[in-house]
């Protein structure tokens, strides 16, 4: 019995992790700032094709998660960088097996 119960609690915290990272654009801002912290428009122009209400949007959600950082330095000018967590970075290594795997294993159409 307590065997099912460790099961069903994996497959509610694998559902929860992919509510985050299957949702439009999180794994490509997620992927960017694996390769260091960025502002918001240099964000923007590393994804490429968002907006700028859908970036904010989903650094909020993500920051909200605890996977990236927003940092306000005073300025002036007054500059907004965001960066990945602890928690954010110990993804960026399962992000790259999975892009491994989908170029072995996924077909492109």
């Amino acid at each position: 019995m307590a065997e099912e119960h460790d099961a069903r609690q994996c497959d509610a915290a694998v559902s929860h992790a992919f509510s985050v990272l299957g949702k439009r654009w999180n794994g490509m801002i997620l992927d960017v700032l694996g390769q260091g912290e960025l502002s918001f428009s240099g964000l923007r122009r590393a994804v490429g094709g968002i907006s700028d209400a859908v970036l904010s949007d989903r650094l909020t959600e993500l920051a909200d998660t605890g996977l990236v950082d927003r940092r306000v330095d005073a300025g002036p000018p007054v500059a907004v960088t965001y960066a990945l967590t602890d928690a954010g970075c110990r993804l960026v290594p399962i992000l790259g097996q999975l892009g491994e795997w989908a170029e072995g294993n996924l077909t492109r159409r």
